[in-house]
């Protein structure tokens, strides 16, 4: 079982910043990849960025392309989205999750933290 717990989140003003974290532990498995989901009240959840460590490809939103930085810590335990410049549209809960079958299109994702909230306040 994996074990991911996110934090970071909070009230924010507009054009503002947050980092996220993302906590992983329990048992590990080959899948390299990592991504972090959002969801906003009445909205589906999205894909916000995703990463495989194992090429260093990466994928963003759109809507964040640009103002997010998915990365990870040296001992591989930590996983954080920065956010810059954000905007009230950012308000939303955000997730980070894996899976053995993870993709960058954000399919097959099956371990999932318990979110962290975001509100930017404008």
């Amino acid at each position: 079982q994996v074990q991911l717990v996110e934090s970071g989140g909070g009230l924010v003003q507009a054009g503002g910043s947050l980092r996220l974290a993302c906590i992983v532990s329990g048992r590990t498995f080959s899948s390299s990849v990592m991504g972090w989901f959002r969801q906003a009240p009445g909205k589906e959840r999205e894909l916000v960025a995703a990463k495989d460590w194992s090429d260093f490809s990466t994928t963003y939103a759109d809507s964040v392309k640009g103002r997010s930085t998915i990365s990870r810590s040296g001992d591989k335990k930590t996983m954080y989205l920065q956010m810059n410049s954000l905007k009230s549209e950012d308000t939303a809960v955000y997730y980070c999750a894996t899976g053995p079958d993870a993709t960058l299109a954000g399919r097959g994702y099956y371990y999932w933290g318990q979110g962290t909230q975001v509100t930017v306040s404008s």
